[in-house]
């Protein structure tokens, strides 16, 4: 039984084939981390994100093969996901987007930026490519609490997600909008993470990524989790608050992560949140829906969107 609208599901719908997303280093950087800025503290400053890449076509090319070979797709997502990829002067934007052209088998383009890193100018570059693709463009909201916010020096707040979210649903509806959210931030307990699942399924997101907190070596959570180890989520509690956080969302927000992972080399804790323990991750929280009783939109109270009647001149 599926429980949730799974980001693969939504693609087969789509394109009746197996599509999958090929992620790209276009070699920007994140306005947090400029000017001797830390960046947000769970933020890997070792990454090989920090590095020049292969040229994007060729990182094109190397990516759809392995996609194909691995896991038999057929068509393509061009994926910008290293840092903030709107970041830069329009013009420059397009050249590197522009990729997507050279490959008939690119059927979809996306796009992760931070909410205040967007502006009209940058959403109508975007929106061109809807005629010929599908494109989405991915939030990083991570949490709507301000204390929390703060606390993870992230340099937004839910007001700029609010602002980038209806700026382009209402003037750029064909362009599809995804969150990150982040649970187990010190602080937030079970209510509050619901709570902000309740938020979202108020707002005309198409999409969400949920990713539990982990630490990383040589970032500046690593330094606090040292100093003072706050509590950390079992799987058990993760799959237990994340299967009900999926019950309050509306069937037809596409789940397009339910867990985040990293090299085992580099994870701190908690150690389930490791690449070897994913399947291990996927089928707790498979069970615990079963166990519960739980599907997507089970808990979601059909609430008519609190901001359905904000106009943007």
């Amino acid at each position: 039984m599926e429980y949730f609208y799974s980001f693969n599901k939504y693609l087969k719908d789509l394109f009746g084939c197996r599509v999958q997303r090929i992620p790209l280093n276009a070699n920007f950087t994140c306005p947090n981390r400029l000017d001797g800025k830390p960046g947000c503290i769970y933020c890997y400053q070792g990454s090989s994100y920090k590095e020049k890449s292969l040229d994007l076509k060729e990182q094109l090319e190397k990516g759809i093969l392995f996609a194909k070979k691995k896991y038999k797709a057929k068509k393509f997502l061009a994926y910008f996901q290293a840092y903030t990829n709107t970041f830069d002067k329009v013009e420059n934007l397009k050249k590197k987007y522009d990729i997507i052209k050279l490959f008939p088998d690119i059927v979809g383009l996306i796009i992760g930026t931070r909410p205040d890193c967007i502006n009209e100018e940058i959403l109508k570059l975007i929106n061109s490519y809807t005629d010929d693709y599908l494109v989405w463009i991915e939030y990083g909201l991570q949490s709507p609490y301000f204390e929390t916010l703060k606390w993870m020096n992230r340099g937004h707040y839910f007001s700029d997600f609010l602002k980038a979210l209806f700026l382009t649903k209402l003037k750029f509806p064909k362009i599809k909008v995804c969150t990150h959210v982040i649970l187990g931030f010190p602080g937030e307990n079970k209510e509050k993470m619901l709570e902000t699942a309740k938020i979202l399924s108020n707002l005309p997101i198409d999409g969400i990524k949920i990713h539990p907190l982990h630490i990383l070596k040589g970032t500046p959570l690593a330094k606090i989790y040292e100093e003072k180890k706050f509590p950390i989520l079992s799987l058990e509690e993760y799959a237990d608050i994340v299967t009900d956080f999926i019950s309050y969302l509306p069937q037809n927000v596409v789940i397009q992560r339910v867990t985040g992972e990293a090299p085992e080399d580099l994870l701190i804790a908690p150690k389930w949140c490791s690449f070897k323990e994913k399947m291990k991750v996927i089928n707790t929280i498979n069970d615990f829906f079963k166990k519960k009783n739980l599907y997507q939109g089970k808990n979601y109270s059909g609430t008519k969107h609190l901001f359905d009647n904000i106009k943007i001149s």
